[in-house]
């Protein structure tokens, strides 16, 4: 490029940012101005006063005399975590049946249709609604429950009622430090284990399968040291005391419906991303696969799937970000989640609109941010480079 289209090109660019820097500048002057006319001032020292509330869901220590920034803090974990959980059910359920879109079993390949064309058309709101209310509100009490698992006199390992999922919980002590140690160094073994196997088959032509060994380092390992270690009163089991469950670890009929709900939701959108990413792939790869004598799990798993995250990856990056954005509709049903705790209560105790709101709005922002950049550095590993 000559020097002219240089400076035009940047002459472009620098008359943008000007543009995007002075509507930000008028902004930020027109919410000053209306903010003095009511006497008021930008101020985040509200943080240190004590919030006065409590949090149903927190996976801090917290208590009501805690400050709004605690609270701050307990609503953005609970909000990564049923984000995180709603993440992983609906790439995997997604990836299940996008593949079976394009099975060659009839019956598999509509019972899959059936199901993107139900949850994706259905609005979310209504489908949080339905697991909420509709099913969960529904179930019997604790006391009249009869939904309970692995029950003995010191408890039960778990029970489900209209209060939430109750599961047996291991102490925080030596064992379970352990077995957190042992999954760590599974996984670091397993991924060293991965990278010799592939140069093995680059200068041999030849793989193993290690399966049987990931499994082994990943699973196996920690369950053997953390079963290994523990003694029965290490393990925290829920047990009925009067209306209600007492010990264990309680998740709450609200993140099982908003889990459910995202997952099943996000699922049928990430089914359609990998049937397209599938769809996308040449049919000579098929038959090339097909002809070397590779069963056809294998040809999904080996030759068609990699060559279809190129595909799918892009699309996969916003639905992502859609989860994380769409955990807010948390408020919908109490779901102590940022928008709840933060945006909501403390909004309304507090007065602080415009530092609560542009808050809550950095912090999306700033995860969507982080989703883009891990999503795209992955994308440039597995994209096609043209030669």
């Amino acid at each position: 490029m000559d020097i002219a289209g240089r400076l035009r090109r940047w002459s472009v660019q620098g008359l943008l940012l000007l543009a995007v820097a002075g509507v930000a500048w008028l902004l930020w002057r027109n919410t000053a101005a209306n903010m003095a006319s009511h006497g008021m001032s930008l101020s985040f020292a509200f943080l240190d006063n004590p919030a006065g509330f409590a949090v149903s869901q927190h996976l801090l220590p917290y208590q009501e005399s805690d400050s709004y920034a605690r609270v701050f803090v307990v609503g953005l974990l609970n909000t990564l975590l049923v984000s995180a959980l709603a993440i992983v059910a609906a790439t995997i359920l997604g990836t299940v049946v996008g593949v079976l879109r394009v099975s060659r079993n009839w019956l598999m390949r509509q019972l899959a249709a059936v199901y993107v064309e139900l949850f994706r058309n259905v609005p979310l709101l209504l489908q949080l609604f339905f697991w909420y209310f509709a099913v969960l509100a529904v179930l019997p009490a604790p006391r009249a429950s009869t939904l309970r698992w692995g029950c003995e006199e010191t408890g039960c390992l778990a029970a489900l009622s209209n209060r939430g999922l109750v599961l047996a919980a291991p102490l925080w002590q030596a064992a379970l430090q352990w077995a957190v140690a042992a999954l760590v160094s599974g996984v670091v073994a397993a991924f060293l284990l991965r990278g010799w196997n592939r140069r093995r088959q680059r200068r041999s032509g030849q793989v193993l399968r290690l399966w049987w060994a990931y499994a082994l380092l990943v699973v196996v390992l920690p369950q053997a040291v953390f079963f290994a270690l523990v003694e029965p009163a290490q393990v925290s089991r829920p047990l009925l005391q009067g209306f209600n469950f007492r010990g264990g670890v309680t998740l709450l009929p609200e993140l099982l419906a908003l889990w459910l709900a995202l997952s099943l939701y996000s699922a049928s959108y990430v089914a359609e991303y990998v049937r397209s990413g599938i769809a996308s792939v040449p049919r000579g790869q098929y038959e090339a696969a097909e002809s070397l004598g590779l069963p056809p799990a294998r040809v999904m798993r080996l030759v068609v799937l990699p060559q279809a995250l190129r595909v799918m990856v892009p699309p996969l990056t916003s639905q992502f970000a859609n989860v994380v954005k769409n955990s807010s509709l948390a408020t919908a049903i109490a779901y102590p989640d940022l928008v709840s705790v933060f945006t909501g209560t403390a909004l309304n105790q507090t007065g602080r609109a415009v530092e609560i709101i542009v808050m809550t709005m950095a912090v999306y922002l700033a995860i969507s941010l982080v989703i883009s950049l891990l999503m795209n550095g992955y994308n440039r590993r597995v994209r096609l480079v043209e030669r």
